[in-house]
């Protein structure tokens, strides 16, 4: 990229229907343009939307060529089961993964929906990590969560599986996405002390709404800043107001941490280009061809 100008990438999940079909190819069409670095395609609890997701990966590299990776999990499958799908996709020339531990379907996975690993399966993603190394090699990404992972007993304990799984072979880790950049900062200095030196690419996640958002950031542990309730509020029935403050809110939050150094950002799209399209070019990524109405 060319100096002061960030790289971005971004992720989608998989389309349910025709008409989400299409949306995602709307987004995909006006995002392509500004020459992300890669975009991730997500894979359902439980493994649920593996065919799709692979779908939709394999004709995003194709059609756009722009490098796509697959969401991978633990869940739902043996090793040799998963084996072989990585090689469906390096046959394919996917060469990027997103290697996560993965959530159970609700109905599964123990009392309440927790995770257990598959019999025969990878437990966790520091194992699976190592796994897709000697299938083919991938270049591999891997979650962190910067206020730690919901069910870590400790952050400590989280910072140590992340370490494990950057020895495993990961080459960057994605942050689930946060509001507050201070957090984000003291989880880099933690991971540095750890001996931790891939890149740590900050999540970010523009508020298409509030209450879901909300109910996002409770999911996963992120805090959510009370000025961001207090800006929201009264928005609901005020759509454009809303897409303005979202984008000018989240576009504030990558611009204070593009001032401290911060040179990629991942965004989670889902599905909608507007937001992202804005929030780039105020970081100055701007469209090389004309983007596809």
């Amino acid at each position: 990229m060319t100096s002061g100008i960030p790289s971005v990438s971004f992720e989608f999940f998989p389309p349910k229907t025709e008409k989400m079909e299409q949306s995602l190819w709307q987004a995909i069409q006006r995002l392509a343009p500004l020459s992300p670095s890669f975009v991730s395609v997500t894979y359902g609890a439980g493994g649920s939307t593996r065919e799709r997701t692979h779908n939709t990966v394999t004709r995003i590299q194709k059609e756009t060529g722009i490098p796509a990776a697959a969401h991978f999990t633990c869940v739902g499958a043996t090793r040799e089961e998963i084996d072989a799908i990585a090689r469906t996709y390096w046959d394919a020339g996917i060469r990027h993964l997103v290697a996560l531990r993965g959530d159970p379907p609700e109905t599964e996975g123990g009392v309440g929906g927790r995770y257990v690993p598959h019999p025969g399966g990878y437990a966790y993603a520091a194992d699976l990590v190592a796994g897709m190394k000697k299938v083919a090699d991938f270049e591999i990404s891997v979650a962190a969560y910067p206020e730690s992972h919901p069910e870590a007993p400790s952050a400590q304990f989280d910072l140590d599986n992340l370490k494990r799984k950057v020895d495993a072979g990961a080459t960057r880790a994605i942050t689930q996405f946060f509001f507050d950049n201070d957090a984000y900062f003291r989880f880099l200095d933690r991971c540095a002390a750890a001996g931790i030196t891939v890149p740590i690419v900050p999540g970010i996640l523009p508020i298409t709404n509030f209450a879901r958002a909300v109910e996002f950031a409770g999911k996963c542990g992120a805090a959510m800043p009370q000025r961001f309730a207090e800006t929201f509020e009264g928005l609901d029935s005020d759509p454009e107001t809303r897409q303005l403050v979202a984008a000018t809110m989240a576009a504030e939050q990558c611009q204070a941490l593009q001032a401290q150094g911060i040179k990629d950002f991942h965004f989670y799209t889902l599905n909608r280009s507007d937001l992202t399209v804005a929030i780039c070019r105020m970081l100055g990524v701007k469209a090389k061809q004309p983007a596809v109405s």
